[in-house]
């Protein structure tokens, strides 16, 4: 199976050392039919707990959580101890946009944690993909 032609990634969170809740960037679903959030971390430094959230759009302006019923998966979470760890959560809901974003950093970091995440938009209505 060619995996390569069947997905089309887009970055929503752009690798950085992250000790606050951040927003990823709007990734436009128009043409797919599902996706998959992925995200990976680096170096944790400090902090107790990184918690992200996918979260969902009609408009690109208003956002809410993506319901757990249109969720594949559970929202990825890192412990201290997550050093050069992966991990995804699916979406089969039916908004337009999605992004992920990190929602807490709890146990006041100073210096963080390296985060970057990407969603890989799948199921596209005309293939393949670039």
């Amino acid at each position: 199976m060619d995996l390569s032609s069947n997905i089309s990634p887009a970055i929503t969170l752009s690798p950085a050392a992250r000790t606050a809740a951040a927003n990823g960037t709007t990734v436009d679903l128009a043409g797919y039919t599902g996706a998959t959030a992925v995200v990976t971390s680096g170096t944790i430094t400090d902090g107790t707990t990184y918690t992200f959230e996918l979260q969902e759009s009609d408009n690109a302006s208003d956002w809410t959580a993506v319901a757990d019923a249109d969720l594949i998966g559970t929202e990825p979470a890192f412990a201290a101890a997550d050093d050069n760890v992966v991990k995804r959560v699916g979406y089969r809901g039916r908004a337009r946009y999605l992004r992920l974003s990190l929602a807490t950093a709890t146990g006041s970091p100073s210096t963080g944690g390296v985060f970057a995440a990407v969603i890989l938009r799948s199921g596209a209505r005309v293939g393949p993909q670039a």
